[in-house]
């Protein structure tokens, strides 16, 4: 799994998304003298060896303390016996699943956005069967589309297809209920939290980890604040909205805490965000921590291939399994998957449009690092971008006072990334929401008037987007006060 993962990485890095998959340092501190230096840096050499000799990362180095304090200066000398450094890659997740989806657009595939599938079409019955128990029975009949719902319309309509493909992550045991059908697996769902603070709270120049009793935990760079987690604790609630709680904050306060000179506080904490994996579970008796990352792809009936588990860095080799799986019967020959020789759109290219970064900013009056800014977002779409800004120059101002999204990213979102609703700007084409929290309420404004003018919106429909995502801000400002204010979560010992 490691090695599957490090080489989808590399090839991420080097060559399908560049802009989008950057290179990040990582400090693992040391604190056992002896036995812990040549354990940890044992594995860091097979870590390297597993990504052969084109790499599109430095390999790892062993630091002094003296070393290890240098480049994180935050770091508690107590106990400190020195340091590994190491390299990965991250991304944003939002980013990247949009372009991804643009890509396939490009390449012929549509995209339905808005809609949600309500149940699976099967053949010998009527088109509107529905769930186990409404007139069809466990693994009955072939599968021949779904039923799915226009969120915007309330419209319903049958989407017809010779195979269908379930990638639904948490929600797959649900839809397989819905639509009578027994699985060769279930799904664990395993909560993850993490907790943003600013980088004035962390005195580093790169990421950290450490070790748990349970897993490990990562400090990751991210802009001008640092994200720290993550948990990994069994969830049984809504799908939809799963949330901390005071003991996951607690959690991932007190491990890095053990590390550094300036305790981290609740105080520090300016946003709280959580997801849920899909783990493949063969045991329910097993904590989250032990179950299996792999993903496993299963065709429980004819005409439907489904898949669970995975993790992002090996989404193209999950994406390639189930499609194989699902065309194994076709009837005519489908060719092989190319999708490792098929950069994402803004990635061909992306060396010499970051060469004329310099240029693009001349050319467009804005500074060379807004034009950087755009590069790491678009890559060489960067100047589809900024002709916005031609017609219209108020979009080359800032979105947001210290921050460096552009309105005219907002408009791209618009009219090239099928954004909707102020909320889909706010909280996943730009990371306002989740960087800024209510200090982010300043750019309502300018996103609700420019979606407004793209999208023909009326007066009313202005004033309700507006006070929907000041709702969903203030809902997300009193449950995070409501998380950091209290006292601190008492942590049972042994």
């Amino acid at each position: 799994l490691v090695w599957e993962a490090l080489r989808e990485r590399d090839l991420l890095v080097s060559k399908l998304a560049p802009h989008l998959v950057k290179p990040v340092s990582f400090l693992y501190p040391l604190h056992r003298k002896v036995l812990e230096r040549p354990y940890v840096g044992a594995g860091l050499v097979l870590y390297d060896a597993m990504e052969g000799t084109k790499r599109p990362v430095p390999h790892h180095r062993h630091l002094t303390v003296r070393g290890a304090l240098r480049m994180a200066p935050g770091l508690t000398p107590s106990g400190l016996a020195g340091a590994l450094l190491y390299y990965d890659a991250q991304t944003d997740d939002a980013r990247y699943t949009v372009t991804v989806a643009r890509t396939a657009a490009a390449h012929g595939a549509l995209i339905g956005n808005q809609l949600s599938a309500r149940h699976l079409l099967r053949e010998g019955s009527s088109d509107h069967k529905g769930p186990a128990g409404e007139g069809s029975s466990d693994n009955e009949g072939r599968v021949v589309g779904a039923r799915v719902r226009d969120e915007e319309s309330g419209r319903e309509l049958d989407v017809r297809a010779k195979r269908v493909v379930l990638c639904t992550g948490v929600w797959t045991d649900l839809v397989h209920e819905l639509s009578g059908i027994r699985a060769g697996y279930k799904v664990r769902m395993s909560k993850g939290v993490h907790l943003v603070v600013p980088y004035e709270a962390i005195r580093s120049d790169t990421g950290i980890i450490l070790r748990t009793e349970k897993s490990v935990l990562f400090i990751i760079p991210w802009g001008q604040r640092w994200i720290v987690g993550t948990t990994d604790t069994d969830w049984t609630g809504d799908r939809a909205e799963p949330t901390a709680t005071g003991e996951d904050i607690d959690y991932i306060l007190e491990h890095a805490n053990r590390i550094l000179a300036r305790p981290l506080t609740r105080a520090d904490v300016i946003g709280v965000y959580a997801g849920l994996r899909p783990l493949v579970a063969a045991d329910d008796s097993k904590p989250t921590t032990k179950l299996s990352r792999e993903h496993v792809v299963d065709t429980p009936v004819p005409g439907l291939a489904s898949i669970a588990g995975g993790k992002f860095t090996t989404y193209r080799l999950m994406a390639r399994d189930v499609i194989d799986a699902a065309v194994a019967d076709y009837g005519r020959w489908v060719p092989a998957s190319v999708t490792d020789q098929l950069p994402l759109l803004g990635a061909d290219g992306l060396a010499a449009a970051a060469a004329e970064a310099e240029r693009l900013a001349e050319d467009y009056g804005l500074s060379r690092e807004a034009v950087e800014h755009l590069l790491d977002r678009y890559g060489t779409l960067t100047e589809e971008v900024l002709e916005l800004t031609r017609d219209d120059p108020s979009l080359a101002q800032p979105l947001a006072d210290g921050h460096p999204y552009l309105r005219a990213e907002v408009a791209y979102a618009v009219a090239f990334e099928g954004a909707l609703h102020v909320e889909d700007v706010l909280v996943r084409r730009v990371r306002l929401f989740i960087e800024t929290g209510a200090q982010g309420a300043e750019a309502v404004g300018p996103v609700t008037e420019i979606m407004g003018d793209l999208l023909g919106w009326d007066s009313a429909r202005r004033a309700a987007e507006t006070e929907r995502y000041l709702s969903l801000l203030e809902a997300d400002t009193r449950a995070l006060h409501e998380l950091t204010s209290g006292p601190a979560v008492e942590r049972a010992s042994g």
